[in-house]
């Protein structure tokens, strides 16, 4: 039977509220280009193109998740979790490019360097926490009250695990660098060992990839969707896909250059927009995803999308944002601040206690929830 055959869901019935009820969001679209080049309302604009992101990337997640029941669980868990944080990915490149282009011989432009340069530092770390803390904890939590313990692989957990680890060695040796070398060497110090790191990095995620589809494939086996059919055909799932990442990009980019209007006007500190608002607009397929499965019982999905998307973001997004950065000279580097390090170190250690047995029950879901609560107080309460 062909794919158009087994499909039934067109591209244009995904982006109807008949489908969907989160559809109804896509209305923030008109409304945002509307406040971004009728109005030039900056704050409503940068709010607007926030609630066009979720519905866009949930059917970005959609695409995904359809393309993914053609594969195994591994497989599909890393394109959820590749093209779950594409609204991140662009809404960094967005930044960067905007950095990239400020004047930097005036105050102003220097100004604005510096908050792309910090709204790019939130958003990934944000990304991490969120996927770590808030998606994680909201599966366990969903899967608890429909299971009383849940299983997933504990190979999944150690090779994730380590390399977040490692991830948080890469984050923490910058700050201590530059602490302890300190004034213009240790600025240049810590740019040109974000340099390295970044590019040890990007390596070490390719042996992953290669350790976990190619050379040792059988450690991380799991059954494929035989049982569970595909609603859309494989084309119309990519080309739904292709829409909804344009889509994404064009409100990224109203976003992006809003935010600082929309920081000022509700007297929001721009940490706390990067690194909680951002990523729990931006991750909204994610949660959705992860969230649903594991209420299915797929935990091996629902893990290698909540815990698989963190790592892609620390050791993949990351430091391919770095070398992007270091590209267009942009002064990005992995010093992310005291308390952002510090944050996404402790969450890694919770995460990796709660899931070193490869199991799972709704209350380690809501030690997960309580812990990014504190967390996100934390963030809303810095000067």
């Amino acid at each position: 039977m062909s794919d158009a055959e087994t499909g039934h869901v067109s591209v244009l019935g995904a982006f109807s509220p008949a489908e969907n009820k989160l559809n109804i969001l896509l209305l923030a679209l008109p409304a945002t280009c509307y406040f971004a080049y009728v109005a030039h309302d900056e704050s409503m604009a940068f709010f607007s193109s926030l609630v066009a992101i979720m519905p866009l990337a949930f059917l970005m997640g959609r695409a995904t998740e359809e393309i993914a029941l053609r594969t195994s669980e591994s497989l599909g868990g890393l394109l959820n979790a590749t093209f779950g944080n594409a609204a991140e990915m662009i809404i960094a490149l967005l930044a960067i490019y905007a950095a990239s282009q400020a004047d930097t011989s005036t105050v102003e432009g220097i100004a604005t360097e510096e908050l792309m340069v910090n709204l790019v530092q939130a958003s990934l770390i944000g990304s991490i926490l969120g996927n770590l803390l808030l998606v994680m904890g909201l599966a366990f939590v969903w899967g608890g009250i429909h299971y009383a313990e849940q299983k997933f692989s504990q190979t999944q957990v150690s090779s994730n695990g380590s390399l977040m680890l490692l991830a948080m060695i890469v984050l923490i040796i910058p700050a201590v660098f530059n602490s302890t070398v300190g004034g213009s060497e240790g600025a240049e110090g810590v740019a040109n060992l974000s340099h390295i790191a970044a590019i040890v990095l990007l390596a070490l995620y390719g042996l992953f990839l290669y350790f976990q589809f190619k050379s040792h494939v059988d450690l991380f086996a799991t059954e494929t969707h035989d049982h569970e059919k595909p609603e859309m055909s494989q084309r119309d799932a990519i080309i739904l896909l292709i829409a909804a990442t344009v889509l994404v990009s064009w409100m990224a980019e109203i976003l992006v250059h809003s935010v600082e209007y929309a920081a000022d006007d509700m007297g929001l500190p721009h940490l706390f927009i990067g690194i909680i608002l951002l990523p729990l607009f931006g991750n909204a397929a994610e949660h959705f995803t992860a969230v649903t499965v594991a209420g299915k019982d797929k935990m091996d999905l629902s893990f290698a999308i909540s815990m698989g998307s963190s790592t892609q973001i620390a050791v993949f997004v990351a430091p391919l944002m770095i070398i992007i950065a270091w590209a267009l000279n942009v002064p990005l580097t992995f010093e992310f601040g005291m308390l952002e390090t510090v944050s996404v170190f402790l969450a890694v250690l919770i995460v990796n206690a709660i899931a070193s047995d490869g199991k799972s029950n709704w209350l380690e879901g809501a030690l997960l929830l309580g812990t990014y609560v504190v967390l996100g107080a934390a963030f809303l309460l810095h000067p």
